[in-house]
């Protein structure tokens, strides 16, 4: 099933043009790991937690725009992909406290801090941050993508600015809240974050 036909079969026929756009934004050239094979990976996993999830419909349209809008030389994308969803779902018929519910989590991803009781904001933030708990290759591809991503940012502050954005993931008592993500991917998360550092400050 192509990117499209996945959005049609959640949102309904009537909404392709959606999908279609969507399905072009994340196929930018300026992207280089916010990329069509990005949502793909979060879709899936998301399918995976769904269980763990109170409204895994609206954690999986969330999933689709939480990187509509990527510009790597600003720091708003979440907040203009979140606006994005709310202008384009107001054209569906999804009730107004499911587009509400869908644009507060896309809002989440800017911090992927989700409350305890927030069972959706966790299967987004833990689909979203698990290529931290990948495989060291898959881990060291992402690295690569997301410095080609900042490529006109000069490496002694890419690298400042990067190991700033590590540091406080691993300041964090735990980088993935459903169980089966943390079984999954935490201790290799760490492990990968760590090693990232040490290449940075080498």
């Amino acid at each position: 099933m192509d990117l499209v036909d996945r959005w049609v079969a959640l949102a309904g026929p009537h909404t392709r043009h959606i999908g279609t756009e969507l399905d072009q934004r994340y196929g930018e050239p300026h992207r280089r790991y916010h990329t069509r094979a990005h949502l793909v990976a979060v879709l899936d996993l998301v399918d995976e937690l769904a269980g763990h999830a109170g409204d895994p419909d609206a954690v999986r349209l969330a999933a689709w725009f939480h990187d509509a809008v990527y510009d790597p030389e600003r720091a708003d994308n979440e907040e203009r992909s979140a606006r994005l969803a709310a202008r384009m779902l107001a054209d569906t018929d999804l009730p107004e406290a499911v587009v509400a519910r869908v644009v507060r989590l896309v809002e989440l991803t800017a911090a992927h801090a989700p409350q305890e009781d927030d069972l959706d904001g966790q299967v987004l933030c833990d689909a979203d941050l698990a290529v931290l708990g990948s495989e060291p290759e898959e881990y060291a591809a992402y690295a690569a993508a997301v410095r080609e991503e900042y490529a006109f940012v000069p490496d002694e502050f890419f690298h400042a600015g990067r190991a700033e954005v590590l540091n406080g993931l691993l300041a964090l008592p735990s980088l993935f809240h459903t169980p089966p993500a943390r079984e999954r991917f935490e201790e290799r998360a760490r492990n990968n974050i760590r090693t990232e550092l040490l290449l940075l400050n080498a």
